[in-house]
């Protein structure tokens, strides 16, 4: 993908940094790669209404919306971490039809289409087969608003006693594709943006795992909280997640 050639060409040689709250970064990296994003969407489906990260909302009333994050993890990568990704999904009549997650520094593009499975440089992928939580991988994210109010602290405490071990790494479309790979066996987060996860949410369930909010009712890309898992480990963690 050109915008994540960009990105990773890009660690270490960021312009501008700038600051949407008090720890929310965006670089001028985040602004050239959505540019290019959008440009090339525009290009190709010029009556399409696009959802972005940086520009907001671009409504042409369209029942095709694309959902674009350019630069998921923006924090880990003004610090050279090496945890970020685009994220981009398609939305077809209110319904998550086709999501990419591309991993510039792995060269790792995770792809679904509604109906026909999820992959990883095209070869096919699924959930893992953990079957209880005192063996499980998970993963977690903390929101920018943390020091007002940390819903997260409580669930973090909760399901850590209960886990082999948990991971915050700082990009939740990651850390959803990681479960649909097998490599975490779940991930749960608060405060999340339609951006943040409406790829890595197809990823998942075309991968045979389940994703629902906290309470176990449907989720969508417009919900707040998010717990994707192998399906296995589902209902135990909803009996331990507060929202």
């Amino acid at each position: 993908m050109k915008s994540g050639r960009l990105i990773k060409n890009s660690v270490g040689k960021i312009g501008t940094i700038s600051y949407k709250g008090r720890d929310n970064i965006v670089t001028d990296v985040d602004k050239r790669a959505e540019r290019m994003i959008i440009n090339i969407i525009r290009s190709r489906f010029p009556d399409h209404s696009i959802l972005s990260e940086e520009k907001g909302s671009l409504d042409n009333h369209s029942r095709y919306k694309w959902i674009i994050d350019p630069l998921d993890g923006t924090t880990n990568f003004a610090h050279a971490f090496p945890f970020f990704c685009v994220s981009i999904a398609l939305e077809i009549a209110g319904v998550v039809s086709l999501g990419v997650v591309y991993d510039p520094t792995r060269d790792e593009l995770f792809s679904a289409e509604l109906g026909r499975g999820a992959y990883l440089n095209g070869k096919k992928i699924k959930v893992s087969g953990a079957k209880g939580l005192a063996g499980s991988f998970l993963a977690t994210g903390f929101s920018y608003g943390r020091r007002r109010k940390d819903k997260n602290i409580g669930n973090f405490k909760r399901l850590l006693m209960k886990t082999m071990a948990i991971r915050r790494a700082g990009s939740a479309a990651l850390d959803l594709v990681y479960v649909a790979c097998g490599r975490f066996d779940g991930f749960w987060e608060l405060d999340l943006h339609p951006w943040d996860s409406a790829a890595g949410f197809l990823i998942v369930k075309e991968a045979k795992g389940k994703v629902t909010q906290f309470d176990n009712k449907p989720y969508s890309p417009y919900h707040k909280n998010i717990l994707a898992t192998n399906g296995k480990i589902h209902s135990r963690m909803v009996s331990l997640l507060k929202p």
